[in-house]
């Protein structure tokens, strides 16, 4: 029975004179998701609201799961029309909505009208009295209540008119694309997506890279990247995901560094290819799923070692917070169930019995002095061999 949905937002609403850059970029996201749902729609935005109607027949639940994907949604509420009607007949569609919607219909309720069509002859509030009346009439055991009622019904007088009640929340932030775009750092754990779950809903889209090792990481390691970046992207839009083979780089390493220094050097050097995948894809930052604490590698200490060879900003979304919090948003984006996988990546392989935790900035670029015999050449490869996969 639902034919148009309410598009809500909020942080939208205090753009002032950008507003509308703000709300251009979200309707073109929400027609975006809609276009892969079976059904033809219109996305219209008029007088700080955006309306979905549906011009043919659609699946609920489909387009409602794609609504709540976008990011600067707030609120998604399903609506029912009518012609714009003498206000008894209207009265009529909100005790059908009421009857079809609600079978406990003991509550207390009120009716919130906005008219935004000013030749409609009543005015707002003449149309809510109305309207009570007319439920009063038909459902006796409601009762009003203007303060804190149990159902807000609402009605919405324009070039048709629009009733509904429910708000199905949305995950809120900026629309994508109005924030530009950074590099993602995605390895098969629990943390990467979730961040880059978090930077996409601040409104920046995302590209990612992949460190990949074979033979010491499967083909099955790579395609859990793959499933993962595929959750992310119902989020993030289309994602191009670079796959970097890291296994010559990782083995020069190996040989040539302090194994207590492996990790810190290894990530050095994903970070300086990122950066470098950043740059040619205009990309303005990197992201990464790094904690504060969580492991060696992710002491304050060894990650100013790491930015050191950055010149991007390095965006680290979950820097303060515990993996419980963590695995809570990467439950609700779907990601948990593949990121537990037990395919290793890149990271887990080499990794000394006992990391260093405070490493020395001049004693690590000293070591790695060690490596300037090949690593240009490797570094040069590793770029050169890179394979694109693009994830819509």
């Amino acid at each position: 029975m639902f034919t148009a949905f309410l598009i809500k937002y909020a942080e939208i609403g205090v753009k002032g004179k950008n507003r509308y850059v703000f709300e251009n970029a979200l309707v073109s996201r929400i027609k975006a998701v809609l276009r892969k749902c079976e059904g033809e729609f219109e996305v219209p935005k008029t007088d700080g609201r955006i309306f979905v109607y549906a011009k043919t027949d659609f699946d609920y639940d489909e387009v409602t799961d794609a609504l709540k994907c976008v990011f600067g949604i707030s609120g998604i509420c399903p609506m029912v029309q009518c012609d714009l009607v003498p206000v008894e007949e209207i009265g009529h569609k909100v005790n059908e909505y009421i009857r079809d919607n609600f079978s406990d219909r003991n509550v207390t309720f009120k009716i919130a009208t906005r008219r935004a069509n000013k030749a409609y002859p009543l005015d707002s509030m003449e149309v809510s009295a109305q309207l009570g009346g007319y439920v009063l009439d038909e459902f006796p055991e409601m009762k009003v209540d203007v303060h804190e009622p149990e159902l807000m019904i609402h009605v919405e007088i324009r070039e048709k008119v629009f009733i509904y009640s429910t708000e199905i929340p949305g995950p809120g932030g900026m629309p994508l694309g109005t924030n530009g775009k950074s590099m993602l750092l995605l390895s098969g754990g629990i943390d990467s997506p979730v961040a880059g779950y978090m930077i996409a809903k601040r409104g920046v889209r995302i590209d990612a890279v992949y460190f990949h090792a074979p033979p010491y990481t499967s083909e099955r390691a790579k395609q859990k990247v793959v499933d993962l970046a595929k959750e992310i992207s119902k989020y993030t839009g289309p994602i191009n995901l670079h796959v970097i083979n890291f296994t010559d780089i990782q083995l020069h390493i190996y040989e040539k560094c302090p194994h207590d220094e492996l990790t810190i050097i290894m990530r050095r050097y994903m970070m300086k290819i990122a950066e470098e995948l950043a740059l040619k894809n205009e990309c303005l930052g990197l992201i990464t799923g790094e904690s504060l604490g969580q492991v060696a590698s992710q002491t304050i200490y060894s990650l100013a070692v790491t930015n050191e060879v950055c010149t991007l900003p390095v965006f680290r979304p979950l820097i303060g917070m515990d993996k419980n919090e963590i695995v809570a948003i990467s439950e609700k984006i779907g990601t948990y169930e593949t990121s537990i996988l037990p395919f290793e990546d890149c990271c887990t392989i080499f990794v000394a019995k006992h990391p260093v935790t405070k490493p020395n900035l001049n004693v690590i670029k000293r070591h790695e002095r060690n490596l300037e015999d090949r690593i240009d050449e490797l570094f040069k490869t590793a770029i050169e061999t890179d394979e694109v996969i693009v994830i819509e």
